[in-house]
């Protein structure tokens, strides 16, 4: 093997993908600016996101990392989560960034 990474991740089915653990994420990306998504898997979607296979917005803000994290007890929590957490200004994200430590 010549040391390139693989992923495969499948979808599931809806009550696989409800019944997993939900986390809602913040990366900084290079430019400085956060995106906030929702995963099962943080460490492969951060690596989709460096991949640039990730959310368009990270495409062109390459390499991201990860910031933040949170574990949610579903899809429908982690959703919510993720559109409260985009509505802050950016200052109150850095505290909660900060605060998380």
């Amino acid at each position: 093997m010549d040391g390139t990474l693989i992923l495969e991740m499948g979808n599931g089915t809806a009550s696989e993908r409800s019944a997993a653990v939900w986390h809602v994420y913040m990366v900084e990306c290079a430019d400085g600016t956060f995106y906030t998504g929702v995963a099962t898997d943080i460490e492969a979607r951060v690596v989709r996101h460096n991949l640039g296979k990730g959310a368009k917005y990270t495409r062109g803000r390459r390499p991201v990392r990860l910031v933040y994290r949170e574990r949610l007890d579903g899809r429908g929590d982690a959703l919510r989560r993720e559109h409260e957490i985009k509505q802050l200004p950016r200052q109150r994200k850095r505290a909660l960034i900060k605060a998380a430590g």
